[in-house]
């Protein structure tokens, strides 16, 4: 193909060659008394008449068997497009998914019309069907699109042949450089208000509602995946991988075998079989949503706001949890100062606000330190021995909600570089934390950090797990409930009345003052967010 430049992408079509091999397939019959051009369609295997459109469509079914090499098994004619009860639409010429023979991967309109009107049926007819790639062609120029979502079809210059991917005819790699310009570009043009929470929201609405999946798992595995692509693809030098290029069964491989890969980077976060349950459309649609959006940035906030939302919704109004400010956690931090030689914990930990802001907070003393200026804290850097270090000896995390201690420990791992003692357990019924630690799927995930919990505790002789030796404690524990189980109670002064008898209930946030007192050494110091009535009643 000869390409011609112009505003539509297009390109001069079929040599003089490939019309004189039509015209010598080309045979004449009498009809109404006339002497009429035919051919033996490619496809259809039958005898159709040559008229304008029909020479076009037959220079595009040799053009797709003999120069591309697609198998005339793929390919139908006049396939029809459903669009709600009408199937009366059809469309020139279909091409088939090879790895889903029903699903259309190229279709082609060759219909003698303006090229407006044909450009907006071709993607109408595009949307109905999902297909990937559509050309419009009047049978001297054409376009080729690549259908990226719903709202975006990409120009590309040409076709791909039968043993080539989407990916590589499509022009450039994308790099964390071109997400930076995507970035800009958005903010010139006014976007910028709009989040990655906005945009989960979106996909919620519009696609995953009705894709019979957890939200929550989904949006987390892509999340977790793209997170990882970023890092490895600043580290490496090399193109991002999470895009949307190729067929639908071809990107959920793609981003399948990417999250297989940042699970065995980042373990402990998801099962080492868990796999993506989008199905190849959703997915497309999910992953050209999220391609554009740069989530390593300076303090979190990007990625922060979107796992409040999803975990909100997924489990923590229903057990009186509920995500600290940014700007609270900012007030602790800076209020606790927490040191480089230091421990800290969080026994309420959520999404990780106060365990990562804290080590923003001595990353930055480090930083200095060393004589470096201070970058973006959520770097995809690798960070100096010191920082790593300090996150996996002194920085530590507790929570009973399975799924925000997942998400407290994706975030710690990612922003630590490998690092994290983010465990799950549930802080104030510490007396059956034993029975808990016994189990070996919880030892494969948390075993590490558990160990150095351990040697943290008031008196590492005894097998007690009530007293540590903390200097910082950060918590915003659940407000909701109250606790009734005798035999959590059994353990706290503040469960005891006046009279000496036991109280048959104690609000949840009482029971977490005198805990967190209990993980704190002589002089160390604590910020505890605590329901105003507390104060003045």
């Amino acid at each position: 193909m000869n390409v011609v430049a112009s505003e539509f992408n297009e390109y001069v079509l079929f040599s003089e060659a490939e019309n004189a091999a039509l015209d010598q397939r080309s045979f004449e019959k009498e009809l109404r008394g006339k002497q009429v051009k035919y051919v033996n369609c490619l496809v259809r295997e039958k005898d159709v008449q040559l008229k304008p459109e029909e020479r076009n469509r037959q220079l595009w079914l040799a053009h797709l068997i003999e120069r591309l090499g697609y198998s005339p098994s793929r390919i139908a004619v006049e396939y029809p497009i459903t669009f709600g009860r009408d199937t009366s639409k059809r469309a020139d010429i279909v091409v088939f998914d090879e790895h889903r023979p029903t699903v259309p991967y190229i279709i082609i309109e060759v219909k003698q019309k303006k090229y407006k009107d044909g450009k907006e049926q071709l993607r109408s007819y595009a949307h109905a069907t999902g297909a990937p790639l559509a050309v419009w062609s009047d049978g001297i120029l054409a376009e080729v699109w690549h259908r990226k979502n719903p709202n975006y079809f990409m120009p590309i210059h040409e076709l791909p042949r039968a043993d080539q991917t989407i990916e590589q005819v499509v022009d450039q790699p994308w790099t964390i450089q071109t997400l930076i310009d995507l970035e800009d570009e958005r903010v010139k043009e006014g976007k910028f208000a709009r989040s990655l929470r906005d945009l989960i929201e979106d996909m919620e609405d519009e696609v995953l509602a009705n894709a019979g999946v957890d939200v929550f798992e989904e949006v987390f595995k892509l999340i977790f995946t793209k997170l990882y692509d970023e890092m490895t693809s600043h580290r490496r030098g090399t193109a991002l991988r999470f895009r949307n290029q190729n067929t639908a069964a071809q990107l959920k491989e793609a981003i399948q075998n990417l999250f297989d890969e940042a699970k065995k980077k980042w373990e402990g976060v998801f099962l080492e079989d868990e796999r993506i349950r989008l199905s190849p459309d959703h997915l497309q649609v999910c992953v050209g949503s999220l391609e554009e959006w740069k989530l390593f940035n300076s303090n979190l906030d990007v990625i922060d706001d979107a796992f409040e939302y999803l975990v909100s919704k997924s489990s923590k109004g229903e057990k009186g949890q509920y995500f600290t400010p940014r700007w609270v956690i900012d007030m602790c931090v800076k209020m606790m100062n927490p040191q480089e030689g230091e421990t800290v914990i969080d026994t309420a930990c959520g999404s990780a606000g106060f365990t990562v802001h804290s080590m923003f907070h001595v990353w930055r003393q480090i930083i200095k330190d060393m004589g470096k200026e201070e970058s973006h804290l959520f770097t995809m850097d690798e960070k100096p021995a010191r920082c790593v270090d300090y996150v996996r000896d002194n920085v530590f995390a507790i929570d009973f909600d399975e799924k925000s201690v997942r998400v407290s420990r994706c975030l710690n791992l990612i922003a630590g570089d490998g690092e994290t003692n983010v465990l799950h357990l549930n802080t104030l019924d510490f007396t059956k934390w034993d029975e808990t630690v016994k189990q070996d799927d919880w030892q494969d995930t948390y075993g590490d950090g558990w160990r150095r919990l351990r040697k943290l505790r008031e008196n590492t002789r005894q097998k007690d797990y009530r007293n540590f030796a903390f200097d910082v404690l950060m918590a915003n524990p659940p407000f909701a409930g109250d606790i009734k189980q005798s035999d959590m109670l059994a353990p706290y002064d503040l469960a005891e009345k006046v009279n000496g008898r036991r109280e048959t209930s104690v609000p949840r946030d009482l029971l977490f003052i005198e805990r967190n007192l209990d993980f704190l050494k002589p002089g160390g110091r604590m910020a505890v967010v605590l329901p105003q009535g507390r104060f003045n009643n």
